[in-house]
């Protein structure tokens, strides 16, 4: 069943929160320390996603009501991509990344970049991303990951 993806408003900034932080401690364990992971963590708190939601087009996904996943894009750049870990491997990231696309395209972007975890790397590799660069800060390492996008 597909879940019901909308535009996040301020209201949502909690949940968003929730399944970042969530995502975080869970799914990205395997890949960063305790300590880049609470570093990564402040940048996500209620009050911070909030302040994002000034900068960048964000959408929800819910199920029954509750956020699931989120997803971001600022200008040519996918932010924050996210699913609880509970609904995780049921294709909503897909979902999200389909929405991200399409508003790109519809805006004029012809091409992606987005600065992957390393435990994304393999999500955004099957959906067609593919690696620019490598990108070091401190402890946390991200990989650059671009996609020329095509209408249909």
């Amino acid at each position: 069943m597909a879940s019901v993806i909308r535009a996040a408003t301020v209201l949502d900034a909690e949940g968003i929160s929730r399944v970042i932080l969530a995502a975080l401690r869970h799914s990205n364990a395997a890949d960063y320390d305790a300590a880049t992971l609470a570093r990564v963590a402040r940048s996500f708190t209620p009050q911070a996603v909030a302040t994002l939601l000034d900068r960048r087009v964000v959408w929800v996904a819910l199920e029954g009501g509750l956020i699931v996943a989120t997803a971001g894009l600022e200008k040519d750049v996918v932010r924050s991509v996210f699913v609880d870990p509970t609904y995780q491997r049921r294709g909503i990231g897909e979902q999200m990344m389909g929405c991200i696309e399409q508003e790109a395209l519809d805006s004029g972007v012809l091409q992606l970049q987005v600065p992957s975890s390393l435990t994304a790397q393999g999500f955004y590799t099957k959906l067609g991303y593919g690696v620019v660069r490598e990108v070091r800060h401190g402890d946390e390492r991200t990989v650059v990951m671009a996609k020329v996008l095509t209408a249909g």
